[in-house]
Order: structure tokens, then C-alpha cells, then sequence
């Protein structure tokens, strides 16, 4: 269900794409309800290079996505076969097609108006269409790989197709209304007056056009207005926990059924939801109100986007004025990986036991919170025990990577850089290494003293030569050739800025390295299994036959989407992220260079 709903995404990005600088009263954002919890819909529209560059990229990355869906369809086959059919038949749709050529054949307009919102938490697609047309030639050709029509159902005039997941009760419409396509997923008894918003037959009384609560939402977070998404969890969640929302409703009857299927549990038994449910929700979303994204740069080269948690006040106020005095927090990093974490246990203990306090002393009583009910409880106790040195002194973490070279033959990678323990107490912290491992007793480092190599014999273990060094609030250590030249340099970096958290630089080369090592490991578990299966049964049968078939299938899979992965890795030239704290919350901001 999810995976349809991404892959109809997937195949319509071209279209988000679009310009919304006008009051057009049939606009997509015309259709949302100003209340709907969340929304993702373009105010702007690219101009004609940065709109191919951006094809581009969703070329390279279409053949991962295809895999995607085909395994989802494998894993659909048993349960559902008509539904993994119907997505091997959107699959096919894309065969040898880039994604402006599948939206030219299927009539979607790449200039167009497009908004995908919530009806409650139903999603609704809306997209402006170039040839209507098009659009039904393209839903026939879905008909003919997927073996037979859809359901066409008339409402009032309005005519749209549907398929039932019967599994999840759930359905997906799909319907031309006027010169734009929708496609939802809503309930599979969805009221004639959920379906009628849906198609847009009825407009919402209050809608996010006239209301401009996108345009306001990117002026003040400095979203560019080419994409902008917000998810309001304080509708969100009540809809989430509340019991009302008619999707989610029709959701959890259908597994209802299923269970009462097979225990007898009656169905009304099972859906029974607390009074409590909304007010704890809205208790939750009280401390995350929402999350918004936004691209800050968008154009051939560069796609830089920024995503906003806001926070409640207490929470902001606690970190936002708070400086971490961890080495290289304050700029990004130059190594090819370079991750700066700050973990300032002292001022998260205390935070953090603040949050158990509160929910020990009024716990929620929503039985679906119950396991929420045992975290806090068992981290009052956590958050004690990290007061314990040298743990309690920790301020953060830092891994910069020089080099990373995935082994041969299931072996070890091999690699150089440096890693920083941040801590109000380095010397503390190295006189506790030094209890474990007696080898590191005779090292006596002084800070901003030059580096002192490691003994032979440890050395000897990590296969090149490494050094340690002190400073005032870090200890570090640097492995590999060269890199005790780096280690003065590493410890007077910048510290954090005041509600700096977390920095991170990745080349396009070591992005490479990374994924080669993750198939490497993919591959030798897929190996492994396939070896054991191969003991465990010496006599072929049936069963073992079809789990082999199966096996081979996955790992051809994964094949692919490595292959897709790596050719995209290809195009980056580096990717830095930066996190901190502000007076309205988190901020993340990413920063995406092509070559």
C-alpha cells in the first residue's frame, strides 16, 4: 500500500515541479482543507535547466526505486496477488522510459500545479494535467499489463476507478476531474462525502490557498517556494490515537477481522478506543507541535534544503543558549567523512530526567502508551547512572575519516583519521582507558603537548601505527599514517556555537567507499545464508528449491539497487549537514553539491 502510494510519487515528480503564484480558484491548493494535518505542494516554478537537471537525478535514481517496487510486489504475492500485479504493472510503465518521457506518455503536465495533502490521514494527490487523454490512455495500458479492468464507479457524474486492498481495507482511486488527475488512498467504505472532497466535487469551506499557510510557513523558515511541506502533529496525532480518523478506522478493522479470524476475539472488542487517547495525543504534540521542509537552494549544481522541528519553549530553552565545547563543532569538517556529535551527558541527564519525572508523576493512560509509560520509567534510572565518570563528563564525539577502503574477501575495511572524545575531564577520561588497557599506563600526554604513539603491541592489533593526544576539553586519537601531524590541528578546532549539536562533510568519493562496503556485507550475508540453507538440506525438495529461487531473486535485487545507488553516489561531489538548536526548535539544514 505504502510502496504504491511512493511509487505514483516517484513517477510524478516531474510535476512538483510547478508555479503557484497566482489566486487560481481550481489551483490543487484550492482543494485543501486548511486544517488537513499535513501537505507537501509547490508555490514556484524551476526554471527549464535546474527542472532537467533535477530529471536527471530522478533518472538515476529510478532503477533503485523499480527495484524497490518489484520487491514489494514479490513480498505482496502471497497475500495479495492482484495487488502485487497491479505494481509489477506500474513497474512496466517505466521500461526504458526516463521519468520526463513516462510524463509526456502519461499526460502529466512537468510545468503544472500539484499538492499532496491529508483528508484526515488519508492521502490525496492532485496534479494538473498537459492531455487528460494521455492520462486515461496511460490508466488503460495499467489495466492491460495488470490483467483486467479496474472498478469504474460513477458519483453523481463524476466517474473514477478504484482497486480494493482487501488485506488492509483500504482503496486507491484514481480519476480525471477536469484538466487535473487524483489519486487518494482512502477507506474501502469510504462515505459519498469523503469520496466527493477527494475528487474535489466539494470544496473544503476554509482552504490552504486563501488561508497562505505554506507562503507564511517559508517566509519565516527562509524556504524557497519551490517545495515546501508541513506536518502539523497536533491534528496529526489525535486523528493518529483518537480512534476517529476513518482510514486509519478502516485499517485497523480489517486486521481486527483478520485476528478475530483466527482467535475469536470479537471485532468491537478490538477496536475500543480510551476517551484518553486524544488527550494524551494532543499532550504529545504539545512538546513537537509540527515539522516543516523546504529547499533553501535549488539549481543544477546544489540542492540545499532545511527541515524545521518546532519544540516546545522548555525544550528549545534548554539547548538553544547551550555552547558545546567539542573540537570541530563550530565549522564543517574537511575530512573525506568528517561527523561532529555533540553529547553533553551532564545537560542531557538532566533534561532527560526532567521528561521521566513528569511522565512518573502523571503517566498517560492510554493503553497504547503503555510501552511509552515503561521507557520514561526505566530512563529515570539510566539518566542516574550516567552521572558516573567518565561518562557523566562526556561532551561529545568526532570521527574523521581520511581514507576507507573496503576489504577483499570478507575481510576488514581498512582506514585513517582521527576520533575525539570530547569531555570536561580529558585527563579523567584517559586515566579510566588507561585502568582497562595497562599497555596505555605508560603513556603520560600533557595538554596541548605534542602526540604520543601508541605501544607496539597495540599497534600491532590495529595494523598501523597511531598517537594520542590531550586537550583541554578532548582526548584524541589518530590512526594510520600521516595522522599525527593532524592531531594538534584537530584539538584547537572551533568549538560549538550556541545550540550547535551536530555537523557533518561527506565527499562524493567516500560516499562511494561507503555503499561499496555495504554491499560487500549484503553480499556475504546473502552468501552465508544461501551456504547454510545448501547443509541444512542435502536433499533438495520442493520447499528448499523455491527458498533458493527466492534467495537469488533478492540478491539480483539488491544487485540493482546498489548499482542504481552507486550511479547516483557518481553525480555528488560532497554532502554537509549541520543540525542546532534555535528559539522555535531543531534545525537541520543539508547541503547538496553536484558535480
Amino acid at each position: 500500500m505504502r510502496s504504491t502510494m511512493r511509487f505514483i510519487a516517484l513517477g510524478f515528480a516531474g510535476v512538483m515541479l510547478v508555479a503557484c503564484g497566482h489566486k487560481d480558484k481550481d489551483a490543487p491548493l484550492a482543494f485543501v482543507p486548511a486544517d488537513t494535518p499535513y501537505v507537501v505542494a509547490n508555490l514556484q516554478v524551476l526554471d527549464d535547466d535546474t527542472r532537467k537537471a533535477l530529471l536527471a537525478q530522478a533518472d538515476a535514481q529510478l532503477p533503485s526505486q523499480l527495484a524497490q517496487i518489484n520487491a514489494a510486489a514479490d513480498r505482496m504475492a502471497l497475500k495479495d496477488p492482484d495487488g502485487a500485479r497491479l505494481l509489477r504493472a506500474l513497474s512496466a510503465e517505466f521500461n526504458g522510459k526516463t521519468v520526463e518521457s513516462f510524463a509526456d506518455g502519461a499526460g502529466f503536465n512537468l510545468k503544472g500545479y500539484s499538492a499532496l495533502y491529508g483528508l484526515g490521514l488519508a492521502p490525496v494527490m492532485r496534479f494538473e494535467l498537459s492531455d487528460p487523454k494521455a492520462f486515461e490512455g496511460f490508466v488503460g495500458r495499467l489495466e492491460t499489463a495488470y490483467g483486467k479492468k479496474l472498478d469504474v464507479v460513477n458519483l453523481g457524474t463524476q466517474s473514477y476507478r478504484k482497486y480494493v486492498f482487501t488485506a488492509s481495507g483500504t482503496e486507491v482511486i484514481l480519476a480525471t476531474v477536469g484538466k487535473q488527475a487524483v489519486a487518494a488512498l482512502l477507506p474501502a467504505d469510504a462515505a459519498p462525502a469523503m469520496l466527493r472532497q477527494a475528487l474535489g466535487l466539494d470544496r473544503p469551506q476554509k482552504n490552504l490557498l486563501d488561508d497562505g499557510r505554506l507562503t507564511t510557513l517559508a517566509k519565516a523558515k527562509g524556504y524557497q517556494q519551490w517545495v515546501v511541506g508541513d506536518l502539523d502533529l497536533t491534528r496529526a496525532l489525535p486523528l493518529a490515537l483518537g480512534g476517529k480518523d476513518p482510514l486509519l478506522g478502516a485499517i485497523l478493522k480489517a486486521h481486527a477481522e483478520a485476528e478475530s479470524a483466527k482467535t475469536g476475539e470479537p471485532v468491537a472488542n478490538q477496536l475500543q478506543t480510551s476517551p484518553s487517547c486524544a488527550t494524551d495525543a494532543a499532550r504529545i504534540a504539545a512538546r513537537v507541535p509540527s515539522l516543516s521542509f523546504g529547499y533553501i537552494r535549488l539549481d543544477a549544481k546544489h540542492q540545499d534544503a532545511r527541515f524545521d522541528v518546532a519544540l516546545a519553549d522548555d525544550i528549545s530553552k534548554a539547548f538553544a543558549g547551550l555552547k558545546v565545547e567539542l573540537p570541530g563543532l563550530g565549522r564543517a569538517g574537511t575530512a573525506p567523512f568528517d561527523l561532529t556529535l555533540a553529547l553533553p551527558v551532564a545537560q542531557l541527564r538532566t533534561f532527560w530526567s526532567a521528561q521521566a519525572d513528569a511522565v512518573t508523576a502523571k503517566p498517560f493512560t492510554c493503553p497504547a502508551l503503555n510501552d511509552l509509560n515503561d521507557s520514561f520509567a526505566k530512563l529515570g534510572p539510566a539518566m542516574q547512572k550516567a552521572a558516573i565518570p567518565p561518562f557523566g563528563d562526556m561532551l561529545g564525539l568526532r570521527i574523521a575519516l581520511d581514507t576507507l577502503v573496503p576489504g577483499q574477501n570478507a575481510s576488514l575495511p581498512s582506514f585513517s583519521g582521527r576520533i575525539v572524545l570530547g569531555s570536561n575531564n580529558p585527563a579523567g577520561l584517559l586515566a579510566m582507558g588507561q585502568m582497562m588497557v595497562p599497555a596505555l599506563a605508560q603513556l603520560k600526554p600533557v595538554s596541548g603537548g605534542g602526540p604520543l604513539p601508541l605501544p607496539k603491541d597495540m599497534t600491532s592489533i590495529l595494523g598501523q601505527p597511531a598517537w594520542i593526544a590531550l586537550g583541554d576539553k578532548a582526548l584524541a586519537l589518530g590512526i594510520g599514517a600521516g595522522e599525527d601531524a593532524k592531531l594538534g590541528d584537530t584539538l584547537k578546532d572551533p568549538t560549538g556555537d550556541a545550540g550547535g549539536m551536530t555537523r557533518m562533510h561527506l565527499s562524493g568519493a567516500m560516499y562511494l567507499n561507503w555503499l561499496q562496503l555495504m554491499e560487500q556485507k549484503v553480499d556475504s550475508l546473502s552468501a552465508a545464508t544461501a551456504a547454510l540453507s545448501k547443509s541444512d538440506e542435502p536433499s533438495i525438495d520442493s520447499d528448499s528449491a523455491d527458498d533458493a529461487t527466492q534467495a537469488a531473486a533478492n540478491a539480483a535485487r539488491s544487485k540493482a539497487q546498489f548499482a542504481a545507488m552507486k550511479a547516483q553516489a557518481e553525480r555528488v561531489d560532497s554532502i554537509d549537514a549541520e543540525m542546532h538548536v534555535d528559539h522555535d526548535g531543531m534545525v537541520f539544514s543539508t547541503q547538496t553539491t553536484l558535480k
